[in-house]
């Protein structure tokens, strides 16, 4: 396959423009998408890009058709993608929980930005995690990546698309204006040097009979694809292996959905991923993510040379999240300090993780701007003079 742009090579792009790359390269050939800032520069690149590799993007009426497009799209056999911000994201969520229940393979990016409403729509935030995880109604169960960088961007696109294949399930990348919109060097492989994750079909009439069902007990069933066999149930309501509705039975509900849970949490070692820094000695720990760790590392260094042994803890999937890895920081901190740019959100996953074993301190900071690194350093200096 020969793309329309550098692979092998480095290339020098936005955080948009290395998301669609990397979708595509991935094997996404599907994009529906409506334009809203700062992510209308993926829809751009996507309608540049798609038709020159036999895909189709399309513009749609609003977000809510967006995604349920891609639903579609996934279910005829297409790896699918949208991408949008944090008033489209809102529109989205019904439709993302349609995606959990009926096991949808997607990439649904969120660049974030100020909220709530219309907001701040040119600057980041980070306000938009606990909508990322918990946003549809219901219990469900999806994955969420948060890239730091515009080579993360394009990384963890990549791997969001493989993941969804992988364990059938959406995925969030959830970036924010900055990373959206700054240039930075990326290095793009080769097509050959890529990883690409195809989902898993049914392998006789009775798998696909059975498009829920749990032939290899790794609760991932195999996904048929429209058009191509036995005629398929899927539906949002409660259903059973075969995909019939069946709302009344306690049982079946039970099963269905706690399947959903097990498929990710039994493989949170290999879906969860994150960076350590400076942590071996550390008697203070910084937790982040996203755009505000490339702060709180420079912090960590310049407090290192200031003889405050701290480290930070940079979180690359925020859900499934990893109570247990909190936990463990804890027991070796007196302190753990939260940068990100809202008013707590991140913070109350660390703190639950932490189980009081080390004080938690949010540096909340909401309006546009990015942390600096004094002002994480000042926060800090300021805590561990009391």
């Amino acid at each position: 396959m020969r793309y329309p742009f550098v692979t092998g090579g480095s290339d020098f792009i936005q955080g948009d423009e290395a998301i669609a790359r990397a979708a595509i390269m991935a094997g996404c050939r599907f994009y529906a998408g409506y334009p809203i800032t700062p992510a209308s520069e993926i829809f751009e690149a996507m309608a540049l890009y798609l038709p020159l590799v036999d895909g189709v993007s399309i513009q749609m009426e609003d977000e809510i058709g967006s995604i349920a497009a891609i639903i579609g799209a996934s279910w005829a056999g297409a790896k699918a993608m949208t991408a949008t911000s944090g008033p489209g994201f809102s529109l989205m969520q019904e439709n993302l929980g349609y995606a959990v229940m009926t096991e949808t393979p997607i990439v649904v990016v969120n660049m974030q930005r100020g909220g709530p409403s219309t907001g701040q729509p040119t600057l980041p935030a980070q306000g938009d995690m606990m909508q990322a995880i918990w946003g549809t109604h219901g219990d469900h169960m999806l994955i969420v990546l948060v890239p730091s960088t515009v080579q993360e961007a394009f990384d963890f696109t990549v791997r969001a698309f493989n993941l969804a294949e992988k364990y059938r399930t959406p995925v969030v990348v959830l970036g924010d204006a900055e990373i959206a919109h700054m240039r930075e060097r990326v290095n793009i492989p080769k097509p050959e040097e890529i990883k690409v994750v195809n989902r898993k079909l049914p392998r006789t009439p009775e798998e696909e009979r059975m498009p829920f069902g749990d032939p290899d007990g790794d609760g991932v069933p195999p996904m048929p694809i429209f058009g191509r066999g036995y005629r398929t149930y899927v539906t949002g309501l409660t259903h059973d292996e075969s995909g019939h509705p069946k709302t009344v039975d306690r049982e079946i509900h039970e099963r269905l959905i706690k399947r959903i849970f097990r498929k990710i949490l039994d493989n949170k070692a290999d879906i969860i991923s994150y960076h350590e820094y400076e942590l071996e000695d550390a008697e203070v720990a910084i937790v982040a993510t996203g755009i505000v760790s490339r702060s709180a590392m420079r912090a960590v260094k310049m407090l290192r040379e200031r003889g405050v042994k701290v480290g930070l803890l940079k979180l690359d999937t925020i859900w499934p999240f990893d109570f247990d890895m909190i936990k463990k920081l804890a027991e070796r901190v007196h302190r753990i300090y939260v940068p990100e740019m809202n008013l707590g959100q991140l913070y109350h996953l660390v703190k639950e993780g932490a189980e009081g074993l080390a004080e938690v301190t949010l540096i909340d900071k909401i309006g546009g701007e990015v942390h600096t690194p004094g002002e994480i350093v000042k926060r800090i200096e300021r805590g561990e003079r009391r």
